[in-house]
């Protein structure tokens, strides 16, 4: 009975590596993103599942759930990411981020009209 437990312990181990660098390395504000990612990731989900086994009846609702520019706005504030967007600053992003997101909410607010 020990082996199998030595198996799964060696195949939690990259699992914990992987989970013990993102906690010490990640700035806070970047796990707030990601917790939010995670949260937008899970409702598409639940919406997804929706439609496949209930009904489609709000589409429109239905596209504009899981679509929208956060991931943008994560690596664009990540401090590994800043050669790549040299002029943009994070206020700049989050910015970005908020004006994309209501002209959004504003076009899939329409068409549900």
């Amino acid at each position: 009975m020990a082996p199998p437990k030595l198996a799964v312990k060696a195949n939690l181990s990259p699992f914990l590596t992987l989970w013990n660098s993102y906690y010490d390395e990640t700035p806070s504000r970047l796990k707030v993103i990601d917790s939010f990612l995670i949260f937008i990731m899970a409702s598409g989900i639940i919406q997804f599942a929706y439609c496949v086994l209930i009904t489609t009846y709000p589409y429109n609702a239905f596209l504009s759930g899981p679509v929208r520019p956060h991931c943008s706005l994560r690596s664009q504030v990540n401090p590994t990411n800043r050669e790549q967007f040299k002029g943009i600053s994070p206020q700049r992003a989050f910015a970005d981020f908020a004006v994309g997101s209501i002209v959004l909410h504003f076009f899939v607010f329409n068409f549900l009209g």
